[in-house]
């Protein structure tokens, strides 16, 4: 692992002592020689890859599928998939700085990212090696491993988003099985899922956050209807899902019933500590991406980089990233420790990054000035893909808990200040 040495030091300031505390967050010689020999697969292995397969649009949704499960394949066989998995679940095993050592490079590389199985890879299946019975983990996690389980989350309802716990798609039991009705909403990708974590009301005169469980879906059962949603930027991956006495047996209830606000707690620590990692190696290229585009583009007898006030924003915006990512480490290293999911951490650290991906986007777009309305590419300028991304970061204060929900988290939960009051029903 990385070498991770507190120290502390006392001083005296107004005749009051303090401590000071730092970390020293360098790559250990372990966490280099991984480096090395995922570099030398990465630069065979990504060329092969995406010579055999041609990347798909982002209406094709099968294509997208067959692409992002092909890579997940390939990661399998070389035995990278699953990077942080534990080896008993046919992960890798590795150490939280070989987990960052891993987006780096596969960053580096530009090579495929966990596309369309974010949810089974990132979400539910750590859910399930927390809380899963062992048929239910035997079933399910060499299958997601292997790129052969697509999942979606049903979780959110046009009624229920960042108030999660005011869901009312209801599970009535009815022997060995749930009766399922009601709907979901923004289930990216349910169209092409196999799976879906599903939360539902088991107990209607419970408070709200006591009558929640947490199923398995077959997404292939009969009753479920899904209808696509076409987003701001054109993409059709998120959808509305309608359930009309969908039977769901109770062996694929993860964990007690009604204990599934509990467990979807789980889930969304995954979410929030971990899963935008990869994302904002990403932002951090696309900061450097933007420095080289502003030399370009040109205003009156200048570039936009001779803006010295857009040059001082790009530089806070690369300080912030950096200090964002000692962040990352300091998360995925408290984990470790504790072995434990990531902690509040990741609450501070998706609301952060989020709104800088928002500002980045805004800033770019200032860039571009008039050009910043086209969808297709001019005069050499990636128009289409920086208009996409702008679009596309609206959406990320939202997704995973607004910013407003991770505010009251960091208030109350770190800070310890007063609760919000809310009404209970």
């Amino acid at each position: 692992m990385a070498t991770l040495k507190p120290y502390r030091r006392q001083r005296a300031r107004g005749g009051v002592p303090f401590h000071e505390a730092r970390m020293d967050l360098r790559y250990s010689e372990a966490d280099e020689r991984f480096r090395s020999e995922l570099r030398a697969w990465l630069e065979d292995a990504v060329p092969r890859f995406e010579d055999s397969h041609d990347v798909p649009s982002a209406d094709d949704l099968a294509g997208r599928r067959e692409y992002d499960t092909a890579w997940q394949g390939t990661l399998f066989e070389a035995g990278f998939a699953g990077i942080d998995w534990p080896a008993e679940y046919g992960g890798r095993g590795a150490s939280p700085t070989e987990q960052l050592v891993f987006h780096e490079e596969m960053a580096r590389v530009g090579a495929p990212y966990v596309g369309m199985n974010f949810v089974g890879l990132l979400h539910a299946g750590p859910t399930l090696m927390s809380e899963a019975s062992t048929e239910q983990k035997e079933r399910h996690l060499p299958r997601i491993l292997r790129g052969e389980e697509v999942w979606c989350q049903g979780f959110s309802e046009p009624g229920a988003g960042s108030d999660l716990a005011s869901l009312r798609c209801a599970a009535a039991r009815d022997g060995d099985e749930y009766v399922v009705n009601g709907s979901k909403i923004w289930t990216s990708y349910g169209e092409v899922a196999d799976y879906g974590e599903l939360l539902v009301r088991t107990d209607p005169e419970a408070p709200k956050h006591k009558g929640i469980s947490w199923l398995i879906l077959d997404m292939r059962t009969p009753g479920i209807e899904i209808r696509p949603l076409r987003a701001i930027q054109g993409s059709i991956e998120f959808n509305e899902v309608f359930f009309d006495d969908v039977r769901v047996p109770v062996r694929n209830r993860v964990g007690a019933e009604n204990d599934g606000w509990r467990i979807a707690m789980v889930t969304f620590s995954f979410e929030r500590g971990t899963a935008f990692v990869s994302e904002m190696i990403a932002v951090s290229r696309a900061t450097k991406e933007l420095a080289a585009l502003a030399r370009k583009v040109t205003r009156n007898s200048a570039t936009a980089w001779d803006d010295v006030a857009l040059r001082r924003e790009i530089g806070r915006l690369a300080a912030e990233l950096d200090a964002l990512w000692a962040l990352v480490k300091r998360n995925v290293s408290e984990a470790a420790r504790s072995n434990q999911p990531p902690g509040l951490g990741g609450s501070v650290l998706k609301l952060a990054f989020t709104e800088l991906n928002q500002r980045l986007s805004e800033l770019t777009m200032q860039v571009l000035g008039r050009a910043g309305i086209a969808r297709s590419d001019i005069g050499g300028l990636p128009l289409d893909d920086l208009t996409e991304k702008a679009l596309r970061s609206l959406s990320l204060t939202i997704a995973a808990g607004t910013s407003q929900i991770q505010r009251n988290i960091v208030a109350e939960r770190m800070l310890g200040l007063p609760r919000e009051q809310r009404t209970e029903s």
